[in-house]
């Protein structure tokens, strides 16, 4: 699948470019939000395809953020990607246990990204 809407909420501009402008050159069009309280504004507005978010961000955490996410009646079924530095035993598990269905450690793989998030937009559809 290509073209999804994604949303991208991570707090540093670098991380957001980087994903950004790997993304768009496979065909998706990223949205961003830098901090966890204008993403849930955002997930509302756009209505994504698939977010993917940063575990450690401002105001409202990665954690709480997955959870929000999946009590909305909108985002069922949108898949939420943990894009994270949070690579300590459990982090993983965590991410999963609030509501992530996919765990991406920081650094990322830039070369496997556009993979990783056409996997999970597919997951999703099935």
């Amino acid at each position: 699948m290509t073209g999804a809407r994604i949303l991208h909420i991570e707090d540093n501009a670098e991380n957001r470019l980087l994903v950004k402008r790997i993304l768009e050159a496979h065909g998706h069009t990223v949205f961003e939000a830098k901090d966890g309280t204008s993403g849930l504004e955002a997930a509302t507005k756009i209505q994504p395809d698939l977010v993917l978010l940063d575990i450690s961000l401002p105001e409202l955490d990665g954690y709480d953020l997955a959870a929000r996410f999946r009590e909305m009646e909108e985002m069922d079924g949108v898949p939420v990607v943990a894009i994270t530095a949070n690579v300590m035993k459990g982090d993983r598990e965590r991410s999963l246990a609030a509501g992530c269905d996919v765990y991406i450690p920081k650094p990322i793989d830039i070369a496997r990204l556009p993979d990783q998030i056409e996997e999970a937009l597919e997951t999703a559809r099935a």
